[in-house]
Order: C-alpha cells, then sequence, then structure tokens
C-alpha cells in the first residue's frame, strides 16, 4: 500500500496541517494531563486502524516518559489495572465519541458523569476537543494511506516548523 499523496507536500495539505496543529497545541497547553492526551489518541487511533498515528502516539508517550506496559495495556484498558479511575473515564469517552455510529446515543450519560467526576470543565473541553481531533486526524492519515512505523518522537512538530 503506497501514500496517495503528502499533504505535507501540497501547499493546501500544508496550510490545511499547520492550523489543524494549532488546534492541537491549544489541547496540548491545556489543563488536561499530558499522559491522558496520549492514552486518549492512542485508543482512538486504535480503532481506527490507523498505524500512523498509533506510531506516533506511541512514540510520542513513551519520549514522555510513559511505561511501555501502560502502553501495551490500552487496548485492554478495562481489563487492565495500571490506569487510574480519571484515565478510564477518559478512554470510555475516547471509545465512545470514537464509535459513534456503534451506539445509538453517541456518548453514553453514564460514560460522561464518570469523566464529570474527575475532570473540570478545562480539562472536558479539552479532552472532547481532543477526540473529535484524533478522529480527524485518523481519518487523514487512513484516506492518505499513512502507514505506521517511520514516524520518530517529535517529527510532526519538526515538519510543522
Amino acid at each position: 500500500m503506497d501514500t496517495r499523496i503528502n499533504l505535507f507536500e501540497n501547499e493546501i495539505g500544508l496550510r490545511f496541517a499547520k492550523r489543524f496543529a494549532g488546534a492541537g497545541l491549544v489541547i496540548h497547553d491545556s489543563p488536561l494531563p499530558r499522559s491522558t492526551q496520549e492514552l486518549v489518541s492512542l485508543r482512538a487511533s486504535q480503532i481506527n486502524g490507523c498505524g500512523h498515528c498509533v506510531d506516533m502516539h506511541v512514540k510520542e508517550a513513551a519520549a514522555a516518559g510513559e511505561s511501555a506496559v501502560r502502553l501495551h495495556l490500552v487496548a485492554a484498558w478495562r481489563e487492565s489495572t495500571v490506569f487510574t479511575e480519571a484515565e478510564q473515564a477518559a478512554l470510555a469517552l475516547a471509545e465512545e465519541g470514537t464509535r459513534l455510529a456503534d451506539a445509538g446515543q453517541g456518548v453514553s450519560d453514564a460514560t460522561w458523569a464518570r469523566v464529570r467526576e474527575h475532570y473540570d470543565d478545562d480539562q472536558i473541553a479539552a479532552l472532547v476537543a481532543l477526540v473529535a481531533l484524533i478522529n480527524a486526524a485518523n481519518r487523514l492519515a487512513v484516506i492518505t494511506h499513512q502507514r505506521g512505523g517511520a514516524y520518530e518522537a517529535g517529527m510532526f512538530a519538526a515538519a510543522l516548523g
């Protein structure tokens, strides 16, 4: 499977990527814990089958100090003991927000209540925006056949200058 288009080498694609990254920076700089941001991004990317984004978020999380055990268990977080209750709530929101078509109601009231128990309004705003943004990133990468394996931590930030 060859990459269909390199959006960073296309004028419109690059302009879009820079604005997309700007939206990501708002989330990155938010009070939502960085580890939670990476775990949520990783889980949505796993669900969406985005090898490029799985590769990116595993490597960025590892570079930021996330343990290999936790990274390996993200896909099975419900059957794991290594995630806090707050992280579990965020992962549930990520899953339900990613699988909108699979659940008639989208994010359940029970999941929303769990998120409210652990996060303030600014963190929730960042979490909701993150779920939307990572799902958009997954779609961009999957549509254009961006493959996982070659990413190195810091590459995305460097590409946008």
